[in-house]
């Protein structure tokens, strides 16, 4: 007996089609607006969330190819929408978990997420390399992350990351882009190529107020921000608007990095902020002999974190020396973070073992729902 296809089997099949910007099913977040079947004939309607979605092409092949794989459809015709102002309300809410305006989540109760802030004390020390790097490496473990480039100034994440054109709008809400497995957003996206970025602090803070609220980040296991260099607004708005966010710091091995890194890391004490621990970029340069080669010195990052485990009264350690790579400078350039482009070269094997370290710590209490009732007597 020959089984005939169904609305009801399309539509299941439907299911499966994950919204390649949002990363959920179609079927979940109002996509598809009608389910005809007329004999082998599916005829489907899909409403796009805005008229010149970027992934126009990507959805239409795969309602196309998950139709098609139910038995006795041999002909599917798509037609294209556009969902109305009245779905994209529903949808703001649906992805907000039902509140129709724009919150942080990650100061909600009950996230899990983790939230590490790569802060350096100076400029030049690698640390958005060490931050796309850590996300690329963690997200390849199985992760979902995402990376919020604060640097509003010298923002350099969508570059490092492969990052081309705009997030999606969705009216007020930004569905970010993702590379490599990780979703990012950077002022960059908006900027025109070669324009400076000249504000001052409350549109600062304002800026990352809005990275954080107006972003739709799904379900994140981590989100890393790259934090410009010093202790300015920026720094003091991040530990404002993410008061659970730890800190990661970068430095060099050389005497004056280390002592402006250190300053880095001490702003905890005014924030009431965890340091984690520090990461030694450039540690070394490995000849072809197998010596090293100290270039910018030595012990810089083990002197930062005994200076900040001394001043912050609690242990910082050092989670890693990084070494000078020149493959990880060209994967930098050309979009593709080195634990992704050459997986088994010196820097990207340091990094993947720091990503595993932070991704490996056991989590605080904070955020976290403990599942008591209070009594009251």
């Amino acid at each position: 007996m020959v089984t005939m296809p169904t609305v009801e089997l399309v539509r299941d099949a439907l299911s499966t089609v994950i919204d390649p910007e949002i990363r959920r099913p179609i079927t979940e977040i109002g996509m598809v607006r009608s389910v005809d079947v007329d004999g082998n004939r599916a005829l489907i309607g899909i409403d796009l969330t805005t008229a010149g979605c970027p992934m126009k092409g990507r959805i239409t092949d795969d309602v196309k190819a998950a139709a098609e794989r139910v038995d006795g459809i041999e002909d599917v015709q798509i037609e294209l929408g556009v969902m109305s102002e009245e779905q994209r309300l529903d949808l703001r809410s649906k992805l907000r978990g039902g509140k129709p305006e724009p919150v942080v989540q990650f100061t909600q109760p009950g996230n899990m997420t983790r939230v590490y802030a790569i802060a350096s004390g100076k400029g030049g020390v690698g640390k958005s390399t060490v931050t796309a790097n850590l996300a690329a490496a963690m997200a390849a473990d199985g992760l979902k992350v995402g990376v919020l480039d604060a640097d509003i100034f010298g923002f350099s994440i969508p570059g490092m990351l492969g990052v081309e054109g705009q997030p999606t709008r969705i009216d007020d809400m930004l569905l970010p882009p993702i590379a490599h497995e990780v979703k990012a957003v950077s002022i960059g996206m908006f900027v025109p190529e070669g324009q400076p970025v000249v504000w001052r602090g409350p549109m600062l803070h304002r800026a990352i107020e809005q990275f954080l609220a107006d972003v739709y980040w799904g379900d994140l296991d981590v989100l890393l921000l790259d934090l410009p260099p010093g202790t300015g607004d920026i720094a003091i708005s991040v530990a404002q608007l993410l008061p659970h966010a730890e800190l990661v710091v970068v430095t060099t091995p050389q005497s004056a990095a280390a002592g402006v890194a250190e300053r880095a890391g001490s702003i905890a004490t005014q924030t009431s902020q965890n340091v984690v621990g520090v990461i030694e970029n450039m540690a070394w340069l490995e000849q072809a002999d197998g010596s090293r080669l100290h270039v910018f010195g030595e012990g810089g990052g083990q002197v930062v974190a005994d200076r900040l485990s001394k001043t912050l009264g609690t242990e910082v350690p050092l989670l890693g020396q990084v070494p000078l790579d020149i493959t990880a400078r060209e994967a930098g350039d050309a979009g593709t973070p080195v634990v992704v482009s050459d997986p088994e070269s010196t820097a990207a094997v340091a990094m993947r073992d720091v990503a595993r370290k932070l991704t490996a710590r056991q989590r605080g209490l904070a955020g976290r729902s403990l599942g008591v009732t209070p009594v009251s007597k």
